[in-house]
């Protein structure tokens, strides 16, 4: 348990590039319906370098707020159980 927390702390990880992927799936599925519920969608695009790059759909991508549901929201809590993620953006 506190190897495993100091790594988590110290921003390593021994997680595979497939179980990154993973995760950034399971994390992204678990927040879905909160966005689905305002009419949005996100759709996963890639994982690059630490970069999460997602595609808004629906009453997200033409809302002048996602970038807070973007950065404040997913992508913390992206962060939060994907240690690799370092940036989550928008592409068209």
């Amino acid at each position: 348990m506190i190897r495993q927390r100091w790594l988590s702390l110290s921003g390593y990880s021994s997680m595979t590039n497939e179980q990154v992927l993973s995760k950034i799936e399971e994390v992204l599925q678990e927040l879905r319906p909160n966005i689905q519920m305002d009419g949005g969608d996100i759709e996963y695009v890639a994982f690059t370098d630490g970069v999460v790059s997602l595609r808004l759909h629906g009453a997200c991508a033409s809302c002048p707020l996602s970038v807070y549901t973007l950065k404040l929201g997913i992508e913390e809590r992206l962060k939060e159980f994907v240690p690799e993620v370092v940036e989550v953006i928008a592409v068209e």
